[in-house]
């Protein structure tokens, strides 16, 4: 062979050798789909052999292409083919049969719910989709601990362990929030049910006043986790469906995903003409979600959410009317033909910055606008509010120690007028009149907190926690209407003292699938500037606001190689400064501080999977809540309300739920709840009944193609037809020698049908 050649072809062997020893590594990262949380050591198989495993920040890296299968307890399996030289982010959904072992990210350091030191739910979307995605209190009555009564689609009260209970109207003493977004406004008030509940995949819920990272609220934090955009993935879901009383709800959601950045979009039109008289109802909402893996070290998530509504108002009714008419409006809401008309705009970007594989930074900036307009008997509400805010955190970690530290500013302006309603003056059926201007106001809200929190690991098995919030609420109160003996000037400046909540927990896994945790943990809830009104127009700076202890001990764990789960809470919650609205005009409230309560409870939850192969389930579940909330110290207006029952709130709840899924595509499920009596007077002169209440849904889907699927679905509420009040308004009065309007009927039997359809590309 000529030298040249010879050379030549040395000179071959030798570049191919190097160019084989010199493969493209695939490198990545794995995070779970919906919060984003990095997902530690998951099993990566090439040909059904395991190879490799992600490090504990999500992190992996291969060295040749293929088909490779990602795994980890909690999470369900998922086949990805991945390119040489290609960085990918995997995402992967969460298993609802094993949440034990899913992470979460309420208290911002990730961790395994098994070794949680505080109550913490999780709502999942298999959850969610149980029932017609329209009602908020159907999925969330299912939780223990946690009772949602609801008058109307846009009438509804939260309380968490009994907290927010003596709210006349909406939810308050109760923090919200959709991913970093506040849904709790200046005041401390909360509406999370005009949302499109098909655009949420998870709930995460800590109850009690033990989630220092978002603001110590007395009741807990609902913190709700939208669909995200989907990676590597591009397909358009439609579903439509029919139902009682007039309902129709469309649903579109298109998602475009590609290595690493997606968009998703969903939009809803729901109507109703309703059960009751003057309760019609129809929402639109349109959601937009995007996820960007600038690059290894930075991410940017937007999300925005608006929501157009107008929904008429039935009210509460008198006995009477509940027990014979349930249909009919209150007289003077019907005669008014009130209603609320609202936009509502929520948005935000997030950037995610790791510094290095130990320190990372999460920041957040967000808006919302709110505009209403809502006509009443006794006036006319306009309501105009603009916010605005930043959130902040670090979040590092040691060889023994996760922490986090950041801070939350919130500021939002709220603009508020009423107007004389002059329905009366006009023929019956007019409706509303808007007549002279009654009042004018402008409210400036400043709220802030600063969390620290930290989780010590001890050992392998033992976590303990302790964290600390500081809290700092202020308002600036504007009266803009004339100023006359008649109307006083209301202006004013209120700012709370500075509030310093701690936690301490821990927790302890006793083996692999059995662990124990307890805590101690203060909180408070803020006073609304309406509370601090006085009759006189003069701002009531002696109001204190409501704060509590809640001390806890429980328990989670599987049996029987996870086929058998539970979780039991025993708590307490000492409450001082109870806050009392004092109903002084139809429309007008003050707030007194009027004594102590005490909440004591037992929150169980068992599930049991009778069948689980690969197509094929069989589960149950139960959840028990039992509460016993008395006044320990309580005089109101003169009376003696000590040892009495807390008004409000049901003596017990009690859900039992089966669900199947076969091979061939059946599947449902059947719901059993039953709710104990409610004191609905201070003086506990008046309860409601206890009730049950049985749903069923049925469905069947089917793969048309491989790129074609559908849903055929059918479901029955109330099967059995129950009367029963789904709301009640606790020591109502009655006006004019009216009875008092106590009830919110609830209603029959009814039935929903739909189909699903999804086309992937």
């Amino acid at each position: 062979m000529p030298f040249k050649v010879k050379y030549i072809f040395i000179l071959l062997v030798f570049s191919g050798l190097n160019s084989s020893f010199a493969q493209k590594l695939i490198t990545g990262k794995i995070v779970d789909a919906v919060n984003g949380t990095p997902l530690p050591f998951v099993t990566i198989s090439l040909d059904n052999k395991s190879i490799s495993y992600a490090d504990a920040k999500g992190n992996f890296s291969l060295d040749q292409a293929g088909e490779y299968q990602f795994e980890l307890l909690g999470y369900e399996g998922k086949k990805m083919l991945l390119e040489s030289g290609e960085y990918y982010v995997i995402q992967l959904d969460l298993d609802p049969s094993q949440l034990d072992e899913v992470l979460v990210s309420s208290s911002q350091i990730p961790e395994r719910l098994k070794k949680a030191t505080a109550s913490v739910a999780i709502i999942s979307e298999t959850d969610i989709q149980r029932s017609n995605i329209l009602n908020f209190d159907k999925t969330l009555n299912r939780v223990p601990g946690i009772f949602m009564q609801s008058g109307a689609l846009n009438t509804n009260r939260i309380t968490i362990r009994g907290i927010g209970a003596r709210t006349p109207f909406g939810t308050s003493k109760i923090r919200a929030y959709f991913k970093d977004i506040p849904l709790t406004n200046g005041s401390g008030e909360t509406n999370i049910e005009d949302f499109e509940l098909g655009s949420i995949a998870r709930f995460e819920i800590v109850k009690g006043a033990a989630s220092s990272i978002y603001g110590a609220g007395l009741g807990g934090v609902i913190r709700l986790e939208p669909e995200n955009a989907i990676l590597n993935r591009s397909d358009v879901q439609t579903e439509f469906t029919v139902g009682s009383f007039g309902l129709l709800k469309s649903m579109t959601k298109a998602n475009v995903g590609f290595k690493n950045s997606a968009l998703k979009a969903i939009y809803s039109h729901t109507s109703s003409d309703g059960y009751r008289e003057n309760n019609n109802y129809d929402r639109q909402t349109f959601t937009l979600s995007s996820d960007n893996y600038l690059n290894k070290s930075n991410q940017l998530t937007f999300f925005g959410s608006f929501v157009h509504l107008k929904a008429f108002i039935p009210s509460s009714v008198n006995e009477d009317t509940y027990l014979n008419h349930p249909e009919a409006a209150a007289f003077t809401w019907k005669q008014a033909k009130g209603y609320e008309d609202a936009d509502r705009l929520i948005a935000g970007l997030s950037w995610s910055h790791d510094y290095n594989p130990n320190l990372k930074q999460l920041t957040s900036v967000f808006t919302s606008l709110r505009k209403s307009y809502e006509p009443r008997p006794f006036n006319i509400l306009k309501e105009n509010t603009s916010a605005f805010g930043l959130r902040s955190r670090l979040l590092g970690q040691s060889k023994s120690f996760k922490w986090t530290l950041g801070g939350e500013l919130f500021h939002d302006c709220y603009n508020y007028a009423t107007f004389e309603n002059l329905y009366e003056d006009y023929p019956p059926g007019t409706g509303s009149v808007q007549g002279n201007e009654l009042s004018d106001f402008r409210e400036h809200r400043y709220y802030y907190n600063a969390f620290a929190e930290v989780n010590f690991e001890a050992s392998k098995d033992w976590t303990i926690s302790m964290g600390m919030n500081l809290n700092q609420i202020a308002y600036t109160l504007k009266d803009r209407f004339p100023i006359s003996t008649e109307n006083p000037d209301q202006s004013g400046n209120y700012t709370y003292k500075t509030i310093l909540s701690p936690k301490l927990g821990t927790s302890y896994l006793i083996n692999d699938n059995i662990s124990i945790f307890s805590s101690v943990s203060h909180g408070f809830s803020p006073i609304s500037s309406g509370e601090t009104l006085l009759p006189d127009g003069q701002i009531n700076t002696n109001l204190k606001p409501e704060t509590g202890w809640n001390y806890e001990v429980g328990s989670r764990g599987a049996f029987l190689e996870n086929r058998l789960q539970y979780s039991i809470s025993l708590f307490r919650l000492a409450l001082k400064n109870l806050l009392v609205a004092q109903r002084t005009a139809q429309d007008q409230y003050i707030g007194l501080n009027a004594g102590k309560t005490r909440h004591d409870g037992l929150e169980l939850g068992l599930s049991y999977q009778w069948l689980n192969s690969e197509k094929s389930q069989l589960n149950s579940q139960i959840s028990y809540t039992k509460n016993q909330f008395t006044f320990r110290e309580f005089i109101n207006d003169g009376n003696n309300y000590s040892g009495n029952d807390l008004t409000g709130v049901p003596s017990d709840v009690f859900n039992a739920i089966i669900d199947f899924e076969t091979a061939f595509g059946l599947y449902g499920n059947l719901n059993y709840q039953q709710v104990g009596q409610i004191p609905i007077t201070d003086s506990n002169s008046l309860y409601s009944k206890s009730y049950s209440l049985t749903n069923l849904k049925l469905g069947f889907k089917k793969a048309i193609s491989g790129s074609l699927n559908f849903d055929l679905f059918f479901g029955l509420n109330n099967i059995f037809d129950t009367k029963y009040a789904s709301q009640v308004l606790i020591n109502a009065t009655g006006f004019g020698g009216s009875a008092p309007r106590y009830y919110y009927p609830g209603n029959p039997v009814n039935y929903f049908t739909g189909i699903q359809l999804n086309y992937s590309f």
